[in-house]
């Protein structure tokens, strides 16, 4: 009976160190084991059995990335300007051993190796360029991070600079400069939309007094074309007469009858000078009904009044045109009376 008791202790002993060595390692974890105090060997995830009493695991490793959110620093730029940056370092484990083994405490040596790195970098900037310079700060700062912290199995993949702050008046004056170039860039601004709005003004001008000028050439253009055509149209007419008149073969009688008619015209009272054709024979044999229609033998003086102002030439193109040809017409027939006789 008392060896079935020691027994079944013995099992439940047996068994609980059986339990108690079955290890499961969780997803992106890993242990570190050790076999008599000597480092053995790297258990990743899943089911492993450790060697009672002569098997520990000293290490649980997380391989998750981490966000380590340092506290801001005190540096002092090249231009003397002390002011506080505030960083963030985010790093991961890639290999436990080293993890383990390569340094005392991983995460507090990179703190302090964070600090001095920034010191280092901003140290050899002026304040505005550490301002606009986040990016080269943050590559510079990732790559010594990462070339510093190999040994220790840690992969620093990303360092970002949160805020950088300057003195309070050193930020005050900042503004006031800010303000200043704002200003500035809006008078530029100002005075270039005022420039444009004056060569605008100035294009638009000149455009509108070319547009003027191509009107006003254009309608000079064609009045000229209208008085050609008038001069034209009139000379065609006058030589259509002529034509006319040469092929009409009109008696001599009717010509001198013309003849009459145009000397009428002619001694209206006002002339001081009468050419008389050369054939006084015709002349006499007319001389009456001459002397009848010129009122040669009335005893009346020459009229020396003033003579009424001629009346603004007519525009052909406008007004009786049928009216104007016939008396062009008529003129021409006095003329070839008055050439017919001188010749005779």
């Amino acid at each position: 009976m008392v060896g079935k008791v020691i027994l079944i202790i013995i099992l439940v002993i047996l068994i609980g160190i059986i339990v108690r060595n079955v290890v499961i390692v969780p997803q992106q974890h890993e242990y570190v084991v050790e076999f008599l105090g000597k480092y053995r060997k790297t258990w990743g995830a899943g089911l492993h059995i450790k060697i009672p009493f002569l098997e520990a695991v000293v290490a649980k490793i997380s391989l998750k990335e981490q966000t380590l959110d340092f506290p801001p620093q005190n540096v002092i730029t090249k231009d003397n300007v002390t002011i506080t940056v505030d960083s963030v370092v985010f790093s991961r484990v890639f290999s436990s051993k080293d993890y383990t083994y390569g340094i005392e405490d991983a995460l507090y040596a990179l703190e302090n190796l964070t600090a001095t790195t920034l010191r280092n970098i901003l140290g050899e900037m002026e304040l505005d360029q550490t301002l606009s310079s986040r990016q080269e700060i943050n590559a510079k700062m990732e790559a010594i991070l990462d070339a510093a912290t190999d040994p220790w199995g840690l992969k620093v993949t990303r360092v970002e600079i949160k805020n950088i702050n300057p003195p309070r008046d050193i930020e005050e004056a900042m503004t006031k400069q800010m303000k200043a170039e704002r200003e500035k860039r809006q008078a530029v601004l100002e005075a270039e939309a005022h420039k444009e709005s004056v060569m605008k003004r100035a294009e638009g001008d000149k455009a509108a007094k070319i547009l003027a000028a191509e009107a006003e050439m254009q309608a000079r253009i064609a009045v000229a074309k209208g008085e050609a055509e008038s001069i034209r149209l009139t000379y065609e007419a006058q030589a259509t007469g002529l034509k006319y008149l040469s092929q009409a073969n009109i008696q001599e009688s009717v010509l001198r009858l013309r003849g009459i008619d145009a000397l009428k015209d002619v001694a209206d009272g006002r002339a001081t000078k009468i050419f008389m054709p050369t054939d006084l024979s015709d002349v006499v044999s007319i001389i009456g009904a001459v002397g009848e229609t010129l009122g040669i033998g009335d005893a009346e003086g020459i009229d020396k009044s003033p003579e009424p102002a001629p009346a603004p030439p007519e525009d052909p193109c406008h007004g009786d045109s049928a009216s104007k040809i016939t008396q062009e017409i008529n003129a021409q027939k006095k003329e070839a009376w008055l050439r017919q006789n001188a010749k005779g």
